[in-house]
């Protein structure tokens, strides 16, 4: 499943568009500033209902538009099924998204994020290795959410009760005094979800390894790196025996420090944080691996229930940081993945890439801008 239309509107400093992608690999070049990540961040809100750029999506509605507007049409499957209308618009004067999917409104933000899966690969990538656990989390449930349909069930649950806990020990650290009997419904609540949720990413981290593994050895043949998953408390109790062992310094610190919210993906070289050993490009692929893997994935796992759905990679300046040779493997990976992605590069052209597989555009500053004016970038094939 590829995105076959894309039209854009008020997204930031673009020319209204229409793009007629290729299923396969995209290249988007041009000067610096004209607009080529603005393209990929249109399609990861289209997709995910969020900006990768800015919290504030206001900030991404060009400065004379009174709305954005993102629409996007799916090819189908090759069984038949899964082509659909993907639409975001957001006015400039309201905080709401409105979305639709094939047609309707008022459908959830899960239900686009099911409909089309993406990866981003960008500079803020790196955060996976050098970031907080909570980039490493979202990337594992990402996949867990989009394999196991019981984790979004589990996974909210388990917040919910996560929560009144947190509001019961902030409570009980001002009164002085625990409501023990609330505390343990919201435990058990907890515990259940939160065995769940670990149950369905242990399954996923089980069949995720050796696609990284092998993805990985294609990119960057590396010795010693290792992946772990941490699921957030005491691997010799079970999640109910540690929150009631945790009452008293929970209670002190005013929120529950062991849970599936703690949850992790350690990467080490030799038993050392990968971020201290690896060098930037070394990173670079190594996060790429973790990306390109999710898909892999996802592809396989659901060949027999959904044929021929497939993830969409965004990757913004792939030659950044990465030698003729390394750029090389990217590309001959991408080509054999036989993947939808949409790559952006300041260089006109690209010889690491398979030119069969690819569609060239180009963004460039429009002529004859009134001065004072932002600079407007506009798309043109070839």
């Amino acid at each position: 499943m590829s995105i076959e239309q894309l039209t854009f509107h008020g997204l930031r400093n673009l020319d209204p568009l229409s793009l007629a992608p290729a299923a396969g690999i995209n290249l988007i070049t041009g000067a610096n500033g004209s607009g080529k990540t603005s393209l990929l961040e249109g399609i990861h809100i289209l997709g995910m209902g969020r900006s990768f750029r800015t919290r504030q999506l206001k900030n991404v509605i060009q400065h004379d538009a009174r709305e954005l507007a993102l629409f996007g049409r799916l090819a189908a499957r090759e069984d038949g099924s899964g082509g659909a209308t993907l639409g975001v618009r957001r006015l400039r004067d309201e905080r709401e998204l409105e979305l639709r999917l094939r047609g309707e409104r008022g459908v959830r933000l899960a239900e686009l994020v099911e409909t089309l899966p993406l990866q981003l690969i960008n500079p803020d990538a790196f955060r996976l290795l050098e970031g907080s656990p909570a980039g490493r989390r979202e990337f594992l449930d990402w996949g867990v959410f989009h394999v196991k349909h019981a984790f979004l069930a589990a996974w909210k649950g388990a917040r919910r009760a996560l929560k009144h806990r947190n509001a019961l020990l902030r409570r009980g650290r001002m009164d002085g005094a625990l409501d023990a009997a609330q505390l343990d419904v919201w435990e058990q609540e907890l515990a259940a979800h939160g065995e769940a949720v670990d149950r369905l990413r242990r399954e996923w981290f089980r069949a995720f390894l050796p696609v990284f593994e092998e993805t990985l050895k294609a990119l960057l043949p590396l010795s010693g790196l290792t992946l772990h998953y941490a699921r957030g408390w005491d691997r010799q109790r079970s999640l109910s025996e540690a929150l009631f062992a945790g009452r008293g310094t929970d209670t002190q610190m005013g929120f529950t420090q062991q849970g599936p919210q703690r949850a992790d993906l350690r990467i080490r070289v030799y038993k050392k944080p990968a971020i201290e050993v690896l060098s930037r490009g070394q990173q670079k692929l190594v996060v790429s691996a973790l990306k390109l893997a999710q898909g892999r994935l996802l592809e396989s796992m659901s060949a027999s229930s959904a044929p021929g759905r497939h993830c969409v990679y965004l990757i913004d300046d792939l030659p950044a940081e990465l030698d003729d040779g390394y750029r090389q493997r990217f590309g001959e990976l991408l080509g054999a993945m036989q993947c939808q992605a949409f790559i952006t590069s300041v260089e006109p052209g690209a010889r690491w890439l398979p030119q069969a597989a690819a569609k060239m555009f180009h963004v460039k500053h429009a002529d004859g801008e009134e001065p004072g004016r932002p600079a407007s970038g506009r798309l043109v094939e070839g």
